[in-house]
Formats: structure tokens, sequence, C-alpha cells
């Protein structure tokens, strides 16, 4: 585990200027990637099977052109950026809502194990101990849009960390694209 402080050299420049930018942050995996272009793919838990696939198709062919991923590690959306990512050679980061000891969703624990052997990035303001409390989840998303260059949001619900994710991006100067929900 790598750890990072606002005054090292290391830190994510895209992080320094946002609003309550993280004062530390610990990192498992490849943190060289924390800098280079990314963008951030969220979105509902409760996804379609076409949100799915145009969430893995979308992730893949930006991978395939050197772009990095960044999501939450939910089930949903975010595991397939990561997945459509990884399936496309990129490197993908995962900001997590929680320490490195608990892991969450635990259903995705392969799934992060997947993003260190890949070369990505996970990510996390919290110590190793905490357990992923639901406050963590808003104030992660600040994190996710920081790092991200833009922000793709795929069949959001209308009160969502997706929407929360957008509205941080919004605030920070940054594009955000959407993929509705198709009926």
């Amino acid at each position: 585990m790598k750890t990072i402080t606002i005054n090292d050299k290391e830190y994510p420049s895209k992080l320094r200027n946002i609003y309550d930018p993280p004062k530390k942050l610990y990192i498992l995996g490849n943190y060289k990637i924390l800098n280079d272009f990314s963008i951030g793919i969220v979105g509902t838990r409760r996804c379609t099977k076409y949100g799915s696939e145009i969430t893995k198709s979308l992730s893949y062919n930006l991978a395939k052109y050197g772009v990095n991923i960044v999501s939450g590690m939910a089930i949903g959306i975010d595991t397939s950026a990561h997945i459509g990512t990884m399936l496309g050679n990129g490197k993908t980061i995962t900001v997590l809502g929680s320490g490195f000891k608990h892991i969450y969703p635990k259903e995705n624990i392969n799934l992060f194990n997947k993003i260190i052997e890949n070369d990505g990035a996970v990510v996390t303001e919290y110590e190793e101990d905490e357990y992923p409390m639901p406050e963590n989840f808003p104030k992660r998303n600040r994190i996710i849009s920081g790092l991200s260059d833009g922000i793709v949001v795929v069949e959001a619900a209308k009160r969502s960390g997706s929407l929360i994710t957008a509205d941080f991006a919004l605030e920070q100067g940054k594009n955000v694209f959407a993929v509705p929900r198709k009926y």
C-alpha cells in the first residue's frame, strides 16, 4: 500500500483544486495512472442488460484509445465499467468508500484483485479499518469526479450517488454525458 499526502509531489494534481481535497490517499496498484487522462463512468446498481452492455462497450472502446476509466466498484454499472476496461486491456481506477480491510461490496473482491493485477489502481481516503458507512459514499464521489476529465452517467435514478458524482463534476467544470435507460 502506498500512502500519499496532499503535500507529496505524487499527489494527483487533478485533486488539488477540488472542493475538500482528501488530505491523504491510500493506494493499491499503479498510483502513477492517477494523473493520466481518465473518464469516470457511474450509474445505477440496478442496471438493465442494455445499460450493462453499453457500459462495457463504451469502457472497452475508450480503453482501446488509452483512456483510463474511473468508477466506484459498486454492483451494476460500475462493475461493467471496470470489466469493459480490462477486456479492452486498459487501466481502471476504483475509489472506495471504505478502508482496504473492508472491501465493499464483498461480491466484488475478485474484481478488486483483478484491477490491481491488471495495472490499475484502487484508491481510498479512509484508513484500513474504516467500514463502508453510508456517509462515506457521497464523499468518495468527489474523488471519482476529481480524478476524471469527464463523467458518463448511465441509467441513473433521480436520487442517486451517480447524480451526486455528476453534480461534483459540474462544480469542478467538467463535461457530463448521459446514457438514459432504454425502454
